[in-house]
């Protein structure tokens, strides 16, 4: 049982049993479905929040890119439901029947080459995953085998950013421009518009969530994670340690990608669209907020984070649509400024000693154990050797 305990507590069981309590009974329960779509929306940025955790929090490098990651994931899949949303039949009133009707407003005659292989759903399944960490593999082998790092990484970061979205929004015939990838309707004649459909997609997306964050909790408790505490506090001992800093960070780059990436299929099939809106430099900084306010150190806390934040964002701007840019900006400073390691810091230096102390108090006063009988009985005369005589002296030593 203390083995188990032990077990338990290590990889926090009981606060990702808490959380799978609120997502999968108490929200279901207590929101209707609208409100329950925005929460799955919600869910969605959390992967990416605790992508955030591994590679900021754990790894110490602050990417302000991450948008380019979900982005790609959301693509990828969009691609694929476009493509569904595409057939004869469909867009039979085009001039070009076959292909998505942006292609058709930007007078292409058919479907490039870039597109076929999106025709099937087990490709665009792979790219979901496949093409950020291919990404985040290219930029970590650019910049970390170089030793860039630091406030230099994220700088690039955001320019990659940058430089993406408008390369998305100037190939409109491509990806759509500036609209994105709109009107996805069905995953292999499934509508998933339905109430029904929105269900199960919420259902999926946690599933995965609390997946992916035990996957993530696995890296930290092993020696992994404890190589990429040591390379956030001191890189040059774990370098002059003997080991490659630089294929740490790759890694731990790559899997923050590759959790952004699904994140952002999942918000396309919750959501039924995909914009560059979500892949500039504004969502990614707002992404790094949602890492900061849950706890950078805590991969629960960015679950949270990110729906404290995201829930106030779609309170402020439907109670007070002038004042909530405000509203947020005074949140994300206030917790800056009062609380710099998040929600999570909160509860280890003020929840918990609360907690234990208020636990001390309501508890029974041990027993007091009776006082032992201090009477004892008489002790026995101790045996002594006696002392030779002076005879037996003389005798021994003449002999």
């Amino acid at each position: 049982m203390h083995a188990f305990y032990a077990w338990a507590r290590r990889y926090q069981l009981a606060s990702l049993l808490l959380l799978a309590i609120l997502l999968m009974l108490v929200l279901p329960l207590g929101l209707d479905i609208f409100r329950l779509n925005l929460v799955g929306k919600y869910l969605c940025y959390a992967f990416v929040a605790v992508g955030l955790v591994m590679v900021w929090g754990y790894g110490g490098v602050l990417s302000l890119g991450q948008g380019i990651f979900f982005g790609l994931g959301g693509y990828a899949m969009a691609m694929f439901l476009k493509l569904e949303a595409s057939d004869k039949a469909s867009t039979g009133m085009q001039s070009t029947p076959g292909i998505p009707d942006f292609m058709d407003w930007n007078q292409l005659t058919e479907l490039p080459l870039l597109w076929q292989p999106f025709q099937h759903l087990p490709f665009a399944l792979l790219a979901v995953i496949a093409m950020p960490m291919l990404l985040a593999w290219i930029m970590g082998l650019a910049l970390f085998k170089r030793r860039v790092g630091g406030v230099y990484f994220a700088i690039i970061s955001q320019a990659i950013a940058l430089i993406l979205s408008v390369l998305i929004i100037g190939q409109q015939g491509y990806t759509g421009g500036i609209n994105g990838i709109t009107d996805l309707r069905t995953l292999w004649g499934w509508d998933i518009r339905s109430d029904s459909a929105k269900y199960l997609l919420y259902y999926l997306c946690v599933s995965l969530l609390l997946v992916s964050i035990g996957l993530c909790r696995r890296v930290q408790t092993g020696k992994l994670g404890l190589l990429l505490l040591a390379m956030r506090d001191k890189e040059d001992r774990v370098r002059f340690s003997g080991y490659d800093v630089s294929s740490f960070k790759i890694f731990v780059f790559c899997l923050a990608a590759a959790l952004s990436g699904l994140g952002g299929a999942l918000f396309t099939l919750q959501v039924g669209f995909m914009s560059p809106s979500f892949v500039g430099i504004v969502p990614s900084i707002e992404m790094v907020v949602f890492a900061a306010v849950g706890g950078r150190m805590s991969l629960i806390g960015a679950v949270y984070g990110t729906l404290l934040v995201n829930a106030g964002k779609t309170y402020f701007s439907e109670s007070l649509p002038e004042l909530w840019l405000f509203l947020m900006a005074a949140l994300f400073i206030g917790v800056t400024l009062f609380f710099p390691m998040g929600l999570a810091g909160l509860w280890h230096s003020h929840a918990r000693p609360w907690w234990r102390g208020w636990r001390q108090r309501i508890a029974p006063p041990p027993a007091i154990p009776s006082r032992p009988d201090t009477s004892s009985p008489e002790p026995t005369p101790r045996k002594t050797r006696p002392m030779p005589d002076a005879l037996h002296v003389q005798a021994w030593s003449k002999s």
